[in-house]
């Protein structure tokens, strides 16, 4: 029998690469990786756009967020896999005005923040985040737009709940944080008047890394933000594809993995890196599967349960259960 022929979106993630490359190949499946370029965000979302839009390919990397969302409405169009190619920390993405008034997390109660989007996978992690610092996300005055007017990806449209604000059209969130209209702004990308030393926009937490471990450390989180979608047809047609491509991913990640450990060149000091990392998060840091992310995952759901945004807690089972199904 031919192998199928499967083609996904994706960012272009150094964890995907083997996969990209044929080093790593799916059991009975020719696969086509359509990647992003240079890790922008207009790129990624892109792909986020076209693994569900696109009619050429049977899916790809999606918002987790957008998945909760449909499978608590009964929407099984996709199958999710257990596949999270993008995670991320959250206390460095919160930024505040040089010389504000904002130096720590209790300063921003009840306070103005201007964030990318009220529903993404990200900005519910945020509000974790906001809450293991000790802060009430309902007691926030939120902003949803852009970050910067150059970057326009961020859905500035979108439908907000009661008490949520919109900047005025044209204006930035960046611009209302230095003009001191906002007291904060959450950002995926770093905001373009950001700079450590220069920059009218600094973190709140410049040495980022020590209170992200420590919310590892309490949590157990590393937050997972985007997993693999296939398109439910495909699927239908050949369920066993799910766990085949499952593992394939999951051999890439190891394989990256292998080799940072074997040669860590990205940077002069990457191995210290490396070995700090493992340190605090073991050495495969970055799993995949359901089991290896099952806190995660509810974690995930109450939260956006918690924040209004879905009417009941998903379950994990829930949320893959048509994986579960295939398998």
């Amino acid at each position: 029998m031919a192998d199928i022929p499967i083609a996904l979106t994706c960012a272009d993630y150094a964890r995907v690469m083997p996969l990209a490359t044929g080093e790593v190949k799916p059991e009975g499946i020719a696969l086509t990786l359509i990647l992003g370029t240079r890790g922008s965000w207009p790129a990624r979302a892109e792909m986020l756009r076209r693994a569900v839009q696109d009619p050429g390919v049977q899916g790809g990397e999606w918002s987790m967020a957008q998945y909760l969302y449909r499978i608590e409405h009964g929407d099984r169009r996709y199958v999710g896999l257990p596949v999270f190619p993008l995670r991320n920390f959250t206390a460095r993405d919160l930024y505040v005005r040089r010389g504000g008034p904002i130096h720590q997390p209790a300063d921003l109660a009840g306070k103005r923040i201007g964030m990318y989007s009220y529903t993404a996978s990200g900005s519910i992690w945020y509000r974790h985040f906001l809450r293991f610092v000790g802060l009430d996300p309902a007691k926030i005055q939120w902003w949803i737009g852009d970050i910067d007017t150059a970057w326009s990806s961020a859905p500035t449209t979108q439908a907000l709940p009661a008490g949520v604000n919109a900047p005025v059209p044209g204006t930035s969130l960046s611009d209302m944080l230095i003009a001191g209209e906002l007291e904060a702004i959450y950002s995926p990308p770093r905001p373009q008047a950001y700079h450590p030393e220069r920059g009218a926009i600094v973190r709140l937490f410049p040495d980022f890394r020590k209170i992200e471990q420590e919310y590892f450390r309490k949590t157990g989180a590393f937050p997972p933000q985007h997993l693999i979608v296939l398109r439910r047809e495909v699927w239908e047609a050949n369920r066993w594809i799910a766990w085949s491509l499952t593992d394939a991913f999951t051999a890439a990640n190891d394989c990256f993995t292998a080799a940072q450990t074997g040669f860590p060149y990205a940077t002069p000091w990457l191995e210290a890196e490396l070995e700090d990392t493992a340190a605090v998060m073991g050495d495969d840091f970055h799993p995949y599967g359901l089991e290896r992310n099952r806190d995660q995952i509810e974690l995930f759901a109450a939260e956006a349960f918690r924040l209004g945004l879905t009417h009941r807690q998903v379950t994990p089972e829930e949320y893959f259960a048509d994986y579960l199904q295939a398998g």
